[in-house]
């Protein structure tokens, strides 16, 4: 195992001034940090005093960067090229940093001329060193002619100067599908610097994707793995830097934006076998979910069985559907998750290293004693084992015939715009649930983002609001729920009308597409419709659902039926689920007002 690598972090990605910058990162645990031009020329201060500050936090600056547009230039433009590099490397030289990253140019200036760029940044490379520097040299995946990672590599090898070499960029190579593998051709030492950044996969120009939507590694869709160990396996020993352009980033809390990074960075390491922390626990499933409030369960088919020995706390069952019901908190929220994995302790300590370190909890004389984290949007996540738990509870009589409900099937969470990416990262690194695909689609009330993460037998799902302009919002901003599952969803949406639950109604309208759509028979189209069941259905499988009107503040239930190999979520009824509650609460406002 390589021993603790050097971690970075590029004040570009980060919101604020240098100075909260460079305090989130130092707080955030990095070891150095990548100066962002820009950032140092919008500050008060000397270049001396920020160092003194870096000194002061315990960070090293590893980069100062971008020098753009220097090579393969006319005469002229190279001299005032050379008068820029010459202002620049006595910033350097006061800042404390030895090497400066030059991009592959896009100026109209530029000629396609391999042999003088390399003539070029032979002298560039010549004046640095005269002041003890280097020159990194990155091909930017726009270039006008260098836009690849081997033909920038090409150049610097034809140059053949010690003070001279490669910055790789993930973003720049995979961006653009390059194989990563021929890194390992690229002798170690001459790979001066690594910058590290992921994004989804989106079908636009390169250059707009990589100036706002770089992600954090193992928040989008590239190898980071693969493309890391490739430049590990060439030598290379320098930091393991994060250079992420993302316009959500850059106007977020540092602080916590510094701590999503530096999560990022751990979990890749761990990735690579870097990081002595124990595995990924994947949560084997739901030992309960917690309501805060006083929601009606008993209506849809819950037996009160227990109440906690010394906490307001009850507990509701069906099948193997375990609900808690605090009584004290925010009224009408998920105010806990109860995960069974199978060694609490380690998963503990794997969150720790992830920077999600337990929450203090008050815990009985002989109760369980249960590890409690905080996810992103501040869920607590209780680690359990068995069911040891239990015994926490004194039993409040023997569970009643039930309403058809067998267990959890997934929980809902609304993230806040800010920390979608955060919280899909967050239980992927310290849970080991995987992230499906990131839909959108059109709600009532906006633009609607979402993504299923799951594993071993936990499914969460993860929306978010898009940007929303003006005062025109929904009236439950942030809604949670629970998921339930069934063996038959029409049966148990019967049984549970029957025994007065209010569950949401669906237009005809969505099930005479539905038929036109599906080709389902007649029959079953008209039983769904009776019942108000959604229907999906995939390859793989089909999907029965249907939803209770608010259970609170913004807590409901769905119940799920899923046949065959079914894995998704029904996101394309998301919209007509939206629009039902939305009318079921204008329904009750006009109930109450009657009232």
């Amino acid at each position: 195992m390589r021993p603790d690598p050097h971690t970075a972090i590029a004040t570009v990605c980060l919101s604020g001034t240098l100075d909260d910058k460079l305090a989130a990162a130092a707080r955030a645990g990095f070891d150095g940090v990548e100066v962002f031009e820009n950032d140092l020329l919008a500050d008060r201060r000397s270049p001396a005093e920020i160092r003194r500050q870096c000194a002061d936090l315990g960070l090293t600056i590893d980069l100062y960067q971008p020098f753009r547009d220097f090579e393969a230039v006319p005469p002229d433009v190279l001299a005032a090229n050379l008068r820029r590099a010459e202002h620049k490397f006595g910033v350097m030289a006061e800042l404390g940093v030895d090497t400066v990253l030059v991009c592959s140019s896009v100026s109209p200036d530029a000629i396609d001329d391999d042999d003088l760029a390399a003539e070029q940044l032979h002298l560039l490379a010549t004046r640095a060193a005269e002041h003890g520097l280097r020159v990194a040299y990155e091909a930017l995946a726009w270039g006008r002619y260098v836009h690849g990672y081997e033909h920038a590599w090409r150049i610097v090898r034809r140059a053949a100067h010690p003070s001279l070499g490669v910055c790789l960029d993930s973003f720049h190579i995979l961006s653009k599908e390059d194989d990563p593998r021929a890194i390992r051709a690229i002798p170690g030492e001459k790979i001066f610097f690594l910058q590290l950044a992921d994004a989804p996969t989106l079908p636009m120009d390169v250059l707009p994707w990589s100036r706002h939507h770089r992600l954090f590694p193992g928040q989008g869709d590239f190898d980071l793995t693969g493309f890391t160990r490739a430049v590990l396996d060439a030598g290379y020993r320098g930091p393991l830097s994060l250079e992420v352009f993302n316009d959500v980033f850059r106007q977020s809390d540092p602080d916590r934006t510094a701590v999503d990074a530096m999560r990022s960075l751990k979990n890749l390491q761990d990735s690579l076998g870097l990081l002595d922390v124990p595995a990924a626990p994947v949560p084997t499933g739901y030992a309960f979910a917690e309501v805060v409030g006083e929601p009606d369960l008993a209506v849809l088919g819950f037996t009160r069985t227990g109440t906690h020995r010394t906490k307001p706390v009850e507990l509701w069952t069906q099948g193997e559907a375990r609900v808690l019901v605090n009584a004290t908190g925010e009224p009408g929220e998920i105010g806990a998750l109860g995960l069974a994995v199978p060694d609490p302790a380690a998963a503990a300590r794997r969150a720790e290293v992830l920077l999600a370190p337990p929450l203090p909890r008050s815990t009985g004389p002989s109760e369980a004693t249960l590890t409690a984290i905080a996810a992103p949007d501040g869920t607590q996540v209780l680690l359990c084992t068995g069911e040891d738990w239990l015994a926490d509870f004194v039993p409040a009589g023997e569970p009643a015939p039930g309403a058809g409900i067998t267990g959890i099937d997934h929980v809902a969470l609304t993230q806040p715009f800010d920390n979608f990416d955060e919280a899909g990262l967050f239980y992927r690194s310290v849970l080991g649930l995987e992230p499906g695909a990131t839909a959108e689609f059109a709600a009532p009330f906006g633009l609607v983002r979402g993504r299923g993460v799951s594993g071993g037998g936990v499914r969460l799902t993860l929306d978010a609001a898009l940007v929303r302009r003006g005062g025109w919002a929904p009236a439950v901003e942030e809604p949670q729920h629970i998921a339930f599952r069934c063996d038959d969803a029409v049966a148990c949406a019967r049984e549970l009308r029957g025994r007065g639950a209010r569950l949401v109604r669906i237009p005809d309208n969505y099930y005479d597409d539905l038929a036109a759509r599906t080709g389902l028979p007649p029959g079953r189209v008209e039983e769904l419709r009776e019942r108000s069941v959604l229907y999906d259905r995939d390859e793989a499988g089909e999907y029965l659902h249907f939803y209770t009107e608010l259970a609170g503040a913004r807590v409901f239930f769905e119940v799920v039926q899923r046949i065959g190999d079914y894995r998704g979520f029904g996101v394309v009824n998301a919209p007509i689920r939206m629009a039902a509650h939305h009318d079921a609460r204008t329904r009750a406002e006009v109930r109450d007002r009657r009232a």
